[in-house]
């Protein structure tokens, strides 16, 4: 698939943007904005680099070792052992599109004519990403403080050819190799361009912006399974309708309330107990809340995304150029703190509707509380066991999930002899909040099989047989069915058809098949 290519320099960049770069391979272009702004910040960076007053990040060492003069004949050198000392990081490899979003969003900041980089190694770092080489990036080693150093290094290591990176292909090998199977030279790093490589927060601020993503996606999608579960275990809709929602005005809420009244309408399920024989008073809060817990994650990505798009807008470096006024400064924008904080609130969002989806799997599965129908969903019950472990499964991704809602942006260890005595953490809080995202497409998609195989179950047997359930909830147990998901019936192995149901909601599948039959859900 053959993608535009990405315009950096000429504005911020947009969400949109990290997600084609980051996950569709698409390639980026320097802007004539960009290359300008390039040349006129490295021209301030000569300008001091020549004079005898010594300049931090230009003739300095760096942190802690700053009061050290380097001479120019060493600052080559400088720049190199830089480079290859804060290559640190330790652990398995970070994903191919988070490493591909880090890069992009530092070149971003590259292009804003901030940084003092010189344009052949701006046009470098364009250049890999354009021909799919990924520097091989380790999980630990970032404090998410004077930027996501360590990850940023081992990036700034492929640029001058060391290392190892992955190549279009994903086959590993060494970084000269696959700059030179790409036609492409190492550059030889020159005064301030180490730090204007590695000092920005591009790490955790791409793991943000592909978390909203996910989130948005599968917000939506959580709207969907409630409603499900709402019809399947016999609930009302009633309490969804617009002038409800109008007296407490969150925006999220009223937009998660009117998705489950759109995904409901129609039901056949719905209508067969609306009548004045209903001796249903008041639904669990886990059906009746639903858009109030939805609503209020919807809420918090929202605000999520407002951070994003500042940090997007940012230029990231330390010290910084002021080309206008021909000087560098230090400064603390590097500081991970305004990301770390929503990467944090994410994971407590991510656990909470989590934790509300198993609870609505569970009631279906409890005799008492599931209204006619069999225990645990099974064919035989005693005999069979139906999804009586799916929802083990969910419960041991909830509790994980809990664990991973600790914040990590209160932890602190000071570093560089105490130069860096305040950290953010930001980066561990991006990793783990990936693993938050993991967890709740898993835990959504139990709720949706175990959903599917009750309402099955309820329009062939009992009060309810012969009706229909909505074409929205309809479209999903569809959607399993023809995916290979079989409908109830005797035991079977059902750890496939878990992962198959992951896969639906991960990949869009399910909020899909309901947009087509009642369009887009808010």
């Amino acid at each position: 698939m053959s993608h535009q290519p990405v315009a950096v320099g000429t504005g911020p960049l947009s969400p949109e943007d990290v997600l084609a770069v980051a996950r569709d391979a698409a390639p980026v272009e320097l802007t004539a904005e960009a290359v300008a702004a390039i040349g006129r910040a490295r021209r301030v960076v000569d300008e001091l680099g020549a004079s005898e007053t010594p300049t931090y990040g230009v003739s300095t060492g760096f942190g802690a070792l700053a009061t050290r003069h380097i001479p120019s004949d060493l600052r080559a050198q400088l720049q190199r052992s830089l480079v290859r000392s804060h290559a640190a990081g330790s652990g398995p490899e970070v994903e191919r599109e988070v490493v591909r979003a880090l890069m992009l969003l530092r070149l971003s900041t590259l292009a804003t004519g901030h940084t003092g980089i010189r344009l052949e190694t701006a046009q470098l770092l364009a250049d890999l990403l354009g021909r799919g080489i990924t520097p091989v990036v380790r999980e630990y080693g970032s404090l998410g403080c004077s930027g996501d150093l360590a990850p940023l290094s081992h990036c700034a290591l492929a640029l001058m050819g060391e290392g190892e990176v992955r190549d279009a292909d994903g086959v590993l090998m060494p970084a000269a190799t696959a700059l030179a199977a790409a036609g492409l030279a190492p550059v030889e790093l020159a005064a301030k361009e180490g730090l204007a490589l590695i000092n920005g927060t591009d790490g955790m601020l791409g793991m943000l912006v592909l978390a909203i993503a996910d989130l948005r996606r599968l917000l939506r999608t959580a709207d969907v399974a409630a409603a499900m579960s709402v019809e399947a275990q016999l609930g009302t809709d009633r309490v969804f309708a617009p002038e409800l929602q109008a007296l407490r005005p969150h925006p999220g809420q009223a937009l998660s309330a009117a998705n489950l009244a759109a995904c409901l309408r129609d039901s056949g399920v719905v209508a067969s107990h609306r009548g004045p024989d209903c001796n249903r008073v008041q639904d669990a809060y886990s059906l009746r809340c639903s858009p109030q817990v939805h609503g209020a994650a919807r809420d918090t990505v929202e605000h999520a995304a407002t951070v994003a798009g500042r940090e997007l807008a940012s230029a990231v470096d330390n010290p910084v150029v002021l080309p206008e006024e021909s000087r560098l400064e230090s400064n603390g924008n590097f500081h991970g703190a305004p990301v770390a904080y929503v990467l944090d609130f994410l994971a407590i969002v991510a656990a909470d509707v989590a934790s509300i989806s198993e609870r609505r799997t569970d009631r279906f599965l409890d005799k008492a509380r599931n209204h006619g129908l069999p225990p645990f969903l099974a064919d035989d019950p005693g005999v069979d066991s139906g999804h009586m472990i799916a929802q083990y499964t969910q419960a041991a991704i909830v509790s994980e999930l809990k664990r991973l809602a600790v914040p990590a942006s209160v932890d602190s260890i000071p570093s560089s002899a105490m130069q860096e005595d305040h950290v953010s953490m930001g980066w561990s809080a991006a990793r783990k909040l990936r693993r938050s995202v993991d967890g709740l497409t898993r835990v959504v998609a139990i709720e949706v099989l175990t959903a599917a195989r009750a309402l099955d179950l309820r329009v062939s047997t009992g009060s309810t047989t012969g009706v229909s359930p909505s074409p929205a909830t309809g479209a999903v147990v569809r959607l399993l069915r023809e995916s290979g998901i079989e409908g109830p019936g005797p035991d079977r192995h059902l750890s496939p058809e878990i992962e198959a149901s992951v896969e639906l909601v991960r990949s869009g599948a399910v909020l899909a098949a309901v947009e087509e039959v009642i369009g887009e859900l808010q």
